[in-house]
C-alpha cells in the first residue's frame, strides 16, 4: 500500500462521510523524508486521484507542481508538521456539526468512547487574534503558525466560523478522529436538546479518556473505509 493511494482514499472517505466538502483537504507526511508532505492540488476531495497529489516542503512550497494549482490553505499543514514531529497526517474540515461549537461558548466534550480524544475540550482558533479583517482562510505562513500555536499538543482544534483541524500519528487515526469529531458534535448537540436547560450530560471522566485514547487507532474501520473508497474509484474508471 502506497502513501499516495492511502491519501487518495482518505480524501474520498472524508467526503463520503461529509466531513470535508469541496474545499476540505488532508495531507500525509512523506515516509521517506519527514521534511516533505503530500497534499492534493486545487480539486474537490471526492474527485481526487493520484495525479492530483503534490509534494511540498515544510514551508509549503510545491516540489513537483507541474502546472497544478496548490490549495491556498496548505500552510495549515506545513506549519503543523514543523511544530509536531510526531504528527504524520493533518485534516482540515468544514465539518457542519463542529462549526456551531466554534462560535459559541459551549465546549465540546468527550461524550462517547469513539471520540475520547476530545477530552475536556478542544482549543478554538480565533483568527482575529492573529490578523483582523481576513476572509478566515489560513493562507499565509504567519496564520499557519498562529493556528499551530493554538493547536499546541492537542489532537484537534476548532477554527471560529470556519471548521476544524485534526491531526494524527498516522493517517487512519487522523481520518478516524475527523469522522468521530463530526459525529460527536452532532450527538452532543442532540444530547443538549434532550437534556434541556436544567438537564445534565454525562461525559467521559479523565480516567476513561486516559484509558481510551492510546488504543484508538480506528484500525478496524480504516481497512473497510479504504476498501470501499478505492472500489468506488475503480468502478468509475471501469
Amino acid at each position: 500500500m502506497s502513501p499516495i493511494e492511502d491519501l487518495v482514499a482518505a480524501y474520498r472517505i472524508l467526503a463520503e462521510h461529509e466531513v470535508i466538502d469541496a474545499y476540505g483537504h488532508v495531507s500525509v507526511r512523506s515516509p521517506r523524508d519527514p521534511n516533505r508532505y503530500f497534499l492534493a492540488g486545487h480539486r474537490a476531495p471526492e474527485l481526487v486521484i493520484e495525479d492530483d497529489i503534490i509534494q511540498y516542503d515544510l514551508d509549503s512550497n510545491p516540489q513537483d507542481a507541474r502546472g497544478r494549482e496548490s490549495v491556498r490553505e496548505r500552510f495549515i499543514h506545513g506549519e503543523i508538521y514543523k511544530t509536531r514531529p510526531e504528527v504524520t497526517a493533518v485534516v482540515h474540515s468544514h465539518s457542519q456539526s463542529v462549526v456551531p461549537f466554534s462560535i459559541t461558548t459551549v465546549q465540546m466534550r468527550a461524550i462517547f468512547h469513539m471520540a475520547a480524544f476530545i477530552g475536556d475540550g478542544l482549543p478554538n482558533f480565533e483568527i482575529r487574534d492573529a490578523q483582523k479583517g481576513t476572509d478566515l482562510l489560513v493562507k499565509t505562513p504567519y496564520l499557519g503558525q498562529a493556528l499551530a500555536k493554538t493547536l499546541g499538543g492537542k489532537p484537534a482544534a476548532l477554527m471560529r466560523g470556519h471548521g476544524a483541524v485534526i491531526v494524527g500519528e498516522n493517517l487512519p487515526r487522523a481520518v478516524g478522529r475527523s469522522i468521530y469529531l463530526e459525529m460527536s458534535a452532532r450527538m452532543q448537540a442532540q444530547a443538549m436538546l434532550i437534556a434541556g436547560p436544567g438537564g445534565r450530560i454525562t461525559g467521559l471522566d479523565e480516567a476513561e479518556v486516559k484509558a481510551s485514547v492510546p488504543v484508538q487507532d480506528y484500525n478496524r474501520a480504516w481497512p473497510l473505509w479504504r476498501a470501499k473508497a478505492l472500489a468506488r474509484l475503480k468502478s468509475k474508471r471501469a
